[in-house]
């Protein structure tokens, strides 16, 4: 309960997608008190642990984030829900730059810190942009979200029941010991198909070094290890050894 409340009032910045506007406290101790038991309870029929490991997918094109949670006996992954994405910003590719109104694209992970309860749009996680490969190549922008309210200047909105269902999923995930939730975000699902029909696209280097992360997930069902190395993402597969 003490990091509840370290967590539920420690938020001090404004931006397009936060407000500090009380009584946001308030707020997530009601939704909590009236989502989580439902979550919970759904939780137990899928087979997971309350307060499992979660991961979240983003796939542009088919407006569809899918949060994944950790089984307890394997070590792997499971998909649990696809929920879709009521809207986002601009079109397929990164976000390049703040006010360009493009959503990112790229490996990102939500702390407990970066979850905002007082968001003006319902409730919202900061994903981390920009990260270390964003800086490398001069990226700017900040504060974009994954959030309720169904708009977005760059964000990833959902309805506000999804977004409800999603916060309590990543906010049981970390104080279940959890360090953070990877938050893997992609133009389209990165099929054989898919990268053929893309492949005139000036971002494809920079898709085809995005689905190094991708193919090494679905090989294996454990979120890589990410990291930034000469202005490329780099993975690392610890679970079985191995990397790319």
């Amino acid at each position: 309960m003490l990091r509840l409340l370290i967590l539920t009032i420690s938020l001090s910045i404004l931006s397009g997608c936060v407000s500090t506007k009380a009584p946001y406290t308030a707020k997530i101790n009601k939704i909590r008190t009236q989502k989580l038991p439902k979550v919970e309870k759904q939780l137990a029929a899928a087979h997971f642990d309350p307060g499992a490991n979660m991961y979240i997918r983003i796939f542009k094109k088919e407006s569809v984030l899918e949060a994944w949670l950790r089984d307890r006996k394997t070590g792997k992954y499971q998909l649990y829900k696809a929920y879709p994405i009521c809207t986002y910003s601009g079109k397929l590719g990164p976000k390049m730059a703040q006010g360009d109104h493009q959503s990112p694209e790229g490996f990102y992970s939500i702390t407990e810190g970066m979850l905002w309860p007082g968001s003006q749009y319902h409730l919202a996680m900061n994903i981390g942009y920009p990260n270390e490969y964003d800086e490398f190549h001069s990226r700017t922008g900040d504060y974009i979200m994954i959030h309720g309210g169904c708009k977005s200047e760059g964000c990833y909105a959902m309805t506000n029941r999804v977004i409800e269902e999603v916060y309590l999923l990543a906010e049981q995930s970390m104080l279940s010991g959890a360090s953070s939730v990877p938050v893997h975000i992609f133009p389209f699902r990165m099929n054989h198909l898919n990268m053929v029909k893309y492949m005139d696209s000036p971002w494809t280097p920079f898709w085809l070094n995005l689905k190094q992360g991708y193919d090494l997930f679905e090989r294996t069902y454990v979120p890589p290890t990410v990291a930034v190395r000469n202005g490329r993402y780099i993975f690392m597969d610890y679970y079985n050894g191995g990397g790319v």
